[in-house]
């Protein structure tokens, strides 16, 4: 546990087991916390770096606008600080935006590349999401992709209470609500602020990948839930379809957070993958 001067950034970052870097970026509004059913076994195989994005957690919250771009460059900046070359690396939900930046700008920095549950730019179903988000924190959004919301009335618990039904199943909700809110806890105990995490969701609005997707070289595993409501698992198929050589994985019952309520088969997924790679 420790923390990383990346440029005016400190990234909190966490270490564990040897090997090979694996390095893990989470999505939006969710710290590294949400790993804890992957970092048990990724580290018996890889040296697994995990860490907050800017914005969440014990990393720096500054003042936006933020960008995937700029994010891409905060975790290329921590492998720099922590003298690591090349990893692996895998993003879930925003964390694959993120990652699929890394990827493009930095295609020497990846080894092996894993999407979960990601999009290469907003659509439709995404859109809707925003809307309604905005509308239920008691704000607007225009359709040129402006936002009015007064942030000081903004209780954090009604995001994760819009987030839910969205993330997990109702079984999974009704049956491990404990472990749901030691996640969100996590993202709350180290000074959350909506203002940053507004700019994370501008971000990942902002998000156009499409077009550049064809130029990312890494091997590629895209990984999605059949049963996604947060991302369509229709944006995994336009993704597969432009990265030379990418492989499609659909997990049946899959939702969004389906590295939480089907880990044994998430980190399946990856390790089987990733041990293709390194041989």
């Amino acid at each position: 546990m420790a923390i990383a001067k990346v440029g005016s950034m400190d990234l909190y970052y966490e270490e564990y087991g040897s090997g090979e870097p694996l390095l893990c970026i989470m999505g939006f509004a969710t710290d590294s916390t949400g790993w804890v059913l992957q970092t048990p076994e990724f580290s018996k195989h890889y040296r697994e770096i995990i860490f907050d994005n800017r914005g969440v957690g014990r990393s720096s919250k500054p003042a936006g606008p933020y960008s995937i771009a700029q994010m891409a460059e905060d975790a290329v900046g921590l492998m720099d600080t922590l003298d690591i070359r090349r990893a692996h690396v895998l993003g879930l939900s925003m964390g694959g935006m993120i990652a699929q930046e890394i990827a493009l700008r930095h295609p020497e920095r990846v080894h092996g590349l894993v999407l979960a549950c990601t999009f290469p730019e907003p659509d439709d179903v995404t859109e809707t999401h925003r809307q309604n988000f905005l509308r239920e924190l008691g704000g607007t959004a225009g359709t040129d992709g402006t936002t009015t919301l007064d942030l000081k009335n903004v209780n954090p618990m009604m995001l994760f209470q819009q987030l839910l039904p969205l993330v997990f199943s109702q079984r999974f909700i009704a049956n491990d609500l404990a472990q749901v809110m030691h996640l969100f806890a996590g993202a709350l105990q180290h000074g959350f602020s909506m203002e940053a995490i507004m700019e994370q969701q501008m971000a990942l609005m902002a998000h156009r990948t499409t077009d550049r997707l064809h130029q990312i070289t890494a091997p590629t595993l895209v990984l999605t839930g059949d049963s996604d409501l947060l991302i369509a698992p229709a944006n995994s198929d336009i993704i597969a379809k432009q990265i030379p050589g990418a492989k499609l994985v659909r997990l049946p019952g899959g939702t969004h957070g389906f590295n939480i309520e089907m880990a044994d088969r998430f980190n399946a997924e990856v390790l089987g993958f990733l041990a293709s790679v390194r041989h």
